[in-house]
């Protein structure tokens, strides 16, 4: 049996349809969300909170893999006490999606929290894989009610790319690591097949939908607000630097969604015509 945490979000929910897809025995747990969890054949669901790993005890029992995805950069949740947690549940396998920023941007406060999970993940007496997606193509979801309003787009940076990841890959890639042997011991840091710009992701977006959109920029003090309304202010700022003054690595191409899947990564025009319907399209 496989345990799924974060089940209700953008990897999670894929990661627990193409577990049970496959014919595993999967338990997706969330906090309990208005989110609907996902059901189906070998699917049953459970309710806990990584901020106390005590009430996930009910569903590690009898678990042999675990993914771990924490919300809010991990700021909540005590990452030694999970994982010794699950060791001492019998777990053998260890999935931790962390971000790339971790690797990118050491010592930086708004991934510390993840940091140490990947410490002690990396100290486990489990196999253990850890996963680093860059910037989600998800993201673009925030833009729909500007769009539903204004035929338009707001945001920072307009020319600044990124290779940002379609969530289906990590979901595919945290499927083949949980489930497959020869992973233990890796870091996969996953990307999209080429950086884009937010102007040019919009343009995606205005192709997929078949209408025209304006892309405005934002000026970082104005993102600075929007993203303070729902994040906390070390991950805005943390975001913020990723978004506006990337580093090369953050800039580059990883070959690792290729290496573990044997297929090139996802671009976002594909994404974009998979969520054309979010868009009104």
């Amino acid at each position: 049996m496989i345990v799924i945490t974060g089940a209700t979000g953008n990897v999670g929910q894929p990661l627990v349809q193409l577990l049970a897809d496959t014919g595993h025995a999967v338990t997706a747990v969330s906090r309990g969300t208005s989110a609907p969890l996902p059901t189906g054949p070998g699917v049953v669901t459970a309710v806990a909170d990584l901020a106390d790993v005590t009430t996930l005890a009910p569903a590690l029992a009898g678990a042999e893999a675990l993914f771990v995805l924490v919300s809010g950069a991990g700021a909540h949740v005590d990452g030694p006490a999970l994982i010794k947690h699950a060791e001492a549940a019998g777990v053998r396998r260890v999935v931790l999606q962390s971000s790339q920023a971790v690797g990118t941007r050491p010592g930086t406060p708004s991934h510390a929290p993840l940091a140490e999970l990947e410490e002690a993940v990396r100290s486990s007496a489990m196999e253990w894989t850890i996963l680093r997606p860059g910037g989600f193509a998800s993201n673009a979801l925030a833009w729909v009610p500007m769009i539903e309003k204004m035929d338009a787009v707001h945001a920072p940076f307009g020319d600044v790319a990124l290779p940002v990841v379609d969530p289906l890959d990590i979901a595919e890639v945290a499927a083949a690591v949980l489930t497959q042997d020869g992973h233990d011991g890796r870091t996969y840091e996953l990307t999209g097949p080429v950086a884009t710009t937010p102007r040019e992701q919009v343009g995606e977006i205005s192709a997929a939908i078949g209408r025209p959109l304006d892309f405005v920029d934002l000026t970082p003090e104005e993102a600075r607000r929007e993203m303070s309304r729902f994040m906390p202010a070390a991950v805005a700022e943390g975001t913020l630097a990723i978004l506006g003054n990337p580093t090369a690595a953050e800039q580059a191409v990883s070959p690792h969604v290729e290496e573990v899947l044997g297929r090139p990564a996802r671009g976002f025009e594909e994404w974009a015509r998979r969520f054309a319907a979010a868009y009104g399209g």
